[in-house]
């Protein structure tokens, strides 16, 4: 406990370190300020009743950082800027000029592509505010929008939209944790003593065995989380003497370390989203009212309401998301050949082509141990429904998941900050 103390003594000890963590919260402050904003005319507290009766649109609400229940501005979050960076990630599988955007043209590169994520957020925020709204007045949630009043509503969520993604990557500049993450995070935490209170109003006598088995799941998942986050194979890299003028360089051993879970939380967010489309879909055509329409709503509804399925279906997504961003993030030739040119080699293994099948080797094996308990973990929530009716409970148990991934990340980055600044001391 004093170790923990001390440790953030130091870091609000450190004026440009303390400048940046709370520049961070003033902007989740900020966040979450528009997130209390609703857009004009609407009737809030019908709202919150229907997205407490609606599973799938809770679990909307909790990835758009808890702004759909209040139609704030901001109601689509990070949302559109997820969809768009999963399709550039896939585009990147698709087309070798993307991936040599993103792989090889270094700095640079990664800029142009995520300048191109962000235009491409603009189109989806336009087509995802006009679906939701849509789907709200077919919830009855809202009354039917006059066509002036629609364009202008869609026009307005759009911009808020911007602005949170605008936010989120500003404070991934601070290297406090991932913009992204920490919106969805603060979302989460903001909603932890309202799914507290219903929790404790809702209690009877026969949920007993629900709450216990959630908590229980909570701890398993807290702990999983944490295991898997810090396991990682360390590869042992050895560098050649080199001598360059009166000076000798090299000849030192260190490791190379290989995460076990290189995705962190990124796989179940990407799940997530590709779960809740053909609902999102269903939801939209029962818009129609057509015989059909109702039909085909009907059946992906029903369809997505059976829990082995539903479960099935995530554990493959989070398992395949998994490896797909592993693939996407890390390069083992690009890794072999910077080990080759600054005279790194693995002991045993030659350098070049050799050295980067060897590493993706053992990447598959530790990102299948990864992934597979990643997805095990993703899945437990879901499994709640089979002991407690309690929806909160359920969507409680998807947010610790993401809280304690995003807390660990942050806590990271914090951490290399405070190394940076000793190694500065000296």
């Amino acid at each position: 406990m004093n170790k923990i103390i001390s440790k953030i003594v130091q870091i609000f000890s450190i004026p440009d370190l303390r400048k940046k963590i709370f520049t961070v919260l003033a902007l989740l402050v900020v966040f979450r300020l528009f997130a209390a904003v609703p857009v004009p005319g609407i009737d809030v507290s019908r709202l919150k009743s229907i997205f407490a009766s609606n599973q799938l649109l809770g679990i909307l609400n909790v990835f758009s950082g808890g702004t759909m229940d209040n139609l704030s501005i901001v109601m689509l979050g990070v949302g559109p800027y997820i969809t768009a960076s999963i399709i550039m990630q896939l585009l990147t599988m698709i087309f070798p000029k993307m991936k040599e955007m993103y792989h090889e043209e270094g700095e640079a590169g990664r800029m142009k592509f995520n300048q191109i994520t962000r235009y491409l957020t603009i189109p989806l925020s336009l087509i995802q505010a006009y679906a939701y709204l849509n789907i709200l007045v077919s919830q009855k949630a809202l009354s039917a929008l006059a066509f002036p009043t629609m364009i202008k509503d869609i026009i307005l969520i759009t911009a808020g939209t911007m602005l949170v993604m605008w936010i989120g990557e500003l404070i991934s500049e601070y290297k406090i944790g991932n913009g992204i993450s920490l919106i969805i995070f603060a979302g989460i935490i903001s909603r932890i003593p309202n799914t507290i209170r219903t929790a404790i109003i809702s209690y009877q006598p026969s949920m007993l065995t629900g709450y216990i088995a959630f908590l229980v799941v909570a701890i398993v998942i807290i702990a999983g989380v944490v295991i898997v986050n810090e396991a990682e194979r360390k590869v042992p890299v050895s560098y050649a003497k080199r001598v360059r003028g009166n000076k000798m360089f090299g000849g030192v051993s260190t490791y190379l370390p290989l995460k076990v879970n290189q995705a962190g939380v990124i796989p179940i967010i990407f799940a997530i989203s590709i779960m809740l489309f053909p609902q999102f879909i269903g939801q939209i055509i029962a818009a129609l009212k057509t015989e059909w329409a109702l039909k085909v709503s009907s059946f992906l509804i029903n369809l997505f309401n059976n829990q082995i399925l539903y479960s099935s279906l995530y554990f493959i997504l989070v398992l395949l998301f998994t490896y797909f961003y592993t693939m996407v993030t890390f390069d083992p030739k690009e890794i072999s050949q910077n080990l080759q040119k600054n005279g790194g080699f693995i002991p045993g293994i030659r350098p070049g082509q050799p050295t980067a099948t060897f590493l993706s080797q053992i990447l598959n094996r530790i990102t299948l141990v990864g992934a597979l308990f990643l997805g095990l973990i993703a899945v437990f929530p879901s499994l709640m429904k089979l002991v407690s009716d309690n929806a909160a409970l359920t969507i409680g148990g998807t947010s610790v998941l993401i809280v304690v991934s995003v807390a660990l990340e942050t806590a990271k980055q914090i951490k290399s900050q405070l190394v940076m600044r000793e190694y500065e001391g000296f």
